[in-house]
């Protein structure tokens, strides 16, 4: 995908602070906010506008998600450059910023707009699809890369209590999942292990309960459990005792029963296991369990930006140097 000289050179201008109602970026802060937009792009020194327009090139080069959408990496940079916290004071609700923003993306068919959580989206005039910022299919960049390498060896040394408290219970509020309750350690509401219920509300305000079984090792089909893998049958029965299972919504003050079952490995669960939960199954309870393996906590994690957990960055060594001065 391209887009026309002149609005690249518009939205490079809102990056780098030449336009009004966006901060201005010094060299060096232009850097920093193409780190912030996990990029490895760093300032030459050379015209501001010109270089960033010639970044904001390459990653309109990157391959397109679905039709009439535009490369997720450079609805991420939107996101980033657009962050209602960076509003100028004559600007506080960053209207006047969308406004001339959407100036050049609708001379190229598309339009932004905040949803309401105040994050940017950006859509295709014609067909009304939405460019998608967080699909944990897409390349990585080398820091998300990175990223992602440091939070697998945490998943080799984390305990099962801190997989739940430091991995799935953010990354699960992150995806916009609501009423998150660890409910082995607060009130114990499922008691069959490490066990979460938490609901998600649909657009047309249906509420749909999730149960949370996790284990940390590898799910297998073998006949007992060894180490740190588990038995599939040992989980398929956790999960269908969660589906039978009323719980209490404090927030609507009714019980109600667990919709669908998560069943999450922090290791792999394997095919064998797949084939043997899918053969004891019938139709109807088939769409109610769902699965995640270490690769899914992975893939979504970091797309999902969350700051690695406490103990998976390595600590390194501060020099003189690293104060370096900004210019």
């Amino acid at each position: 995908m391209k887009f026309k000289t002149r609005n690249l050179r518009a939205i490079a201008e809102m990056v780098v602070g030449d336009s009004m109602h966006f901060p201005y970026r010094s060299s060096f802060y232009i850097t920093q906010f193409f780190e912030e937009c996990d990029l490895d792009f760093f300032h030459d020194g050379s015209t501001r506008w010109a270089w960033t327009s010639e970044r904001l090139a390459e990653l309109l080069e990157e391959p397109q998600p679905a039709p009439h959408a535009l490369p997720e990496r450079f609805v991420h940079l939107l996101r980033v450059l657009m962050q209602k916290s960076d509003a100028e004071d004559d600007d506080p609700g960053r209207t006047h910023a969308l406004e001339a923003l959407n100036k050049p993306l609708e001379r190229e068919g598309f339009e932004a707009f905040y949803g309401e959580d105040n994050s940017l989206y950006v859509r295709h005039i014609g067909t009304k699809t939405i460019s998608i910022a967080n699909n944990p299919h897409r390349p990585y960049t080398p820091n998300e890369r990175k990223r992602r390498g440091q939070l697998s060896t945490y998943l080799d040394t984390c305990s099962e209590d801190e997989l739940i408290e430091h991995i799935l219970l953010p990354l699960f509020r992150q995806l916009g999942y609501h009423r998150i309750t660890s409910a082995g350690h607060k009130d114990k509401a499922l008691e069959y292990g490490k066990d979460v219920w938490m609901r998600f509300i649909l657009p047309t305000q249906h509420v749909l309960y999730f149960g949370l079984q996790a284990k940390k090792g590898k799910l297998d089909a073998s006949g007992v459990s060894r180490g740190s893998n588990a038995n599939i049958a040992e989980i398929h029965n956790q999960a269908l005792m969660m589906l039978g299972h009323e719980i209490f919504d404090p927030e609507t003050s009714k019980r109600v029963l667990v919709d669908h079952a998560f069943i999450i490995a922090g290791g792999d669960i394997t095919k064998q296991a797949r084939n043997w939960l899918g053969g004891k199954l019938d139709a109807s309870k088939r769409s109610q369990i769902l699965f995640m393996d270490r690769e899914d906590i992975l893939n979504l994690y970091v797309v999902s930006t969350l700051p690695l957990p406490e103990g998976a960055t390595p600590k390194q060594n501060r020099s003189a140097f690293d104060d370096e001065i900004p210019f």
